[in-house]
């Protein structure tokens, strides 16, 4: 570290080699030239060689002088893009929510939408990093997961039971006959068969339906079955967003499953955001409604 120039140095030099002129980098600057001057002098005796040569009143650069240019002016790009990730951290309205994707996609984003309509400042950062367990240690403001974090210091609660229900698009899911479910055509999730929480009933129904395709990503799954005649047993959470939209439907008479529930958590005590309690008490709020419906 020692070897590397001082970033006030390293700015100027950028300034005149760019502009061709130390007057100009130094108007640009708000220094006076002999500033300039002096901070090129010094970063050439700490590097030992001449960065530029003069040329008449302006200044052109050494081959020494290229090579560090394109360096300077690189770091400084990332520099910059570093410092403006941090202003966009430090917004008043941000809060950090951690959730798997399907849940993200199927029912969270729907609510993340009505809060946004509701506050207009309120600025979301949405993470499927499920490695982010700690709260306090990675700055992540609401946790949602399958399972309680059980750590010190939560605010801790489920939030919903999840289902697992057969869905279809809304022209298809009309029409099925109950009594001929030998040609409906199943897609398969590849969790859902070793889930025991799959009930008999529903499982009896889905065995009668023929077999497809198997997926293990359950996006992709949602993705398929909106562009074919199909069908696919999946979870609420999952969908829900599309059932609320009408893109797809939930097949009737195919019977329902309880499945795991989702548990979602928060730093206890003050937030460091009054809108990550708002968002927390909005979700906690939505998920009770859900439940009474159920």
């Amino acid at each position: 570290m020692k070897n590397i120039p001082s970033l006030r140095h390293l700015i100027g030099f950028e300034a005149a080699a760019r502009l061709g002129n130390f007057s100009r980098a130094a108007d640009e600057l708000h220094l006076s030239q002999s500033a300039i001057s002096h901070q090129i002098q010094q970063l050439e005796e700490q590097l030992g060689q001449p960065m530029f040569h003069r040329v008449g009143r302006g200044v052109e650069l050494t081959v020494a002088g290229e090579v560090l240019l394109q360096t300077v002016q690189k770091s400084l790009h990332t520099l910059h893009q570093g410092l403006n990730r941090i202003t966009t951290y430090l917004d008043p309205g941000l809060v950090v929510v951690v959730a798997p994707a399907p849940f993200m996609q199927g029912w969270l984003q729907a609510q993340i939408n009505e809060a946004q309509e509701r506050d207009h400042e309120f600025l979301p950062v949405l993470s499927t990093d499920q490695t982010a367990r700690f709260i306090d240690e990675v700055d992540v403001d609401i946790h949602i997961s399958a399972y309680p974090l059980q750590q010190a210091n939560l605010e801790e609660c489920p939030l919903f039971q999840d289902e697992w229900i057969v869905v279809a698009t809304p022209t298809l899911a009309q029409k099925i006959d109950m009594n001929n479910l030998e040609n409906l055509r199943l897609f398969y999730f590849e969790k859902s068969l070793a889930d025991d929480s799959i009930n008999n009933q529903l499982q009896e129904q889905l065995n009668l339906c023929k077999k497809v395709a198997f997926y293990d990503d359950i996006c992709l799954l949602i993705n398929a079955i909106k562009q074919q005649e199909v069908i696919a047993c999946v979870p609420y959470s999952a969908v829900a967003n599309d059932l609320k939209l009408g893109v797809l439907m939930q097949v009737p008479n195919f019977v329902k499953s309880p499945s795991h529930t989702w548990w979602i958590a928060r730093m206890g005590g003050k937030t460091r955001s009054p809108k990550v309690l708002e968002l927390f008490n909005a979700l906690c709020l939505e998920a009770r409604g859900l439940q009474r419906h159920s």
